[in-house]
């Protein structure tokens, strides 16, 4: 192969890979694993940082401060009924240990998929009570308490 093709060849697997990596994550039902429709949730927040977790499946306001108070008084209003005022667990589970209904509670992109989608039992969707944004800080506040083995906090690695 000559070297113009070569580079050209190349470049074009750069291209797609590049591609790749920009893709956005597929987001499932929690139960049945189903695609999730984000065109039904609620409007509002940041598209941008929502973006961002569609890109990745990181949560980027895990950490900042101001996103979590933000996402504490939106558990409180939306949550707490069932997970209690701390999380420490009522008619649902409690979040702030390292045991999960479902495992992949275990990353940001499994809490989010239970958040938005749901999960067996009463914990409806979400997406028509919160947006994406407001599950993404409310998300950010469940890590912030969390008081299980670090080494088993997939979101933070």
């Amino acid at each position: 192969m000559n070297r113009k093709k070569l580079f050209a060849v190349s470049a074009a697997g750069l291209v797609l890979i590049s591609s790749a990596a920009l893709a956005e994550i597929t987001f499932r039902n929690a139960i049945t694993g189903a695609p999730l429709d984000m065109s039904v949730a609620k409007s509002g927040g940041n598209e941008a940082v929502f973006n961002q977790f569609k890109e990745t499946g990181k949560n980027p306001y895990n950490g900042n401060k101001e996103a979590v108070e933000k996402g504490h008084n939106l558990y409180l209003t939306a949550c707490s009924g069932c997970h209690g005022h701390e999380a420490e667990g009522k008619l649902g589970p409690g979040l702030a240990d390292d045991y999960w209904t479902y495992p992949a509670n275990a990353t940001d992109k499994g809490l989010f998929e239970v958040l938005f989608g749901g999960a067996n039992g009463m914990m409806g969707p979400q997406y028509v009570n919160l947006s994406t944004d407001e599950m993404l800080m409310i998300m950010s506040w469940i890590r912030d308490i969390y008081k299980g083995d670090p080494k088993k906090a997939k979101w933070l690695k």
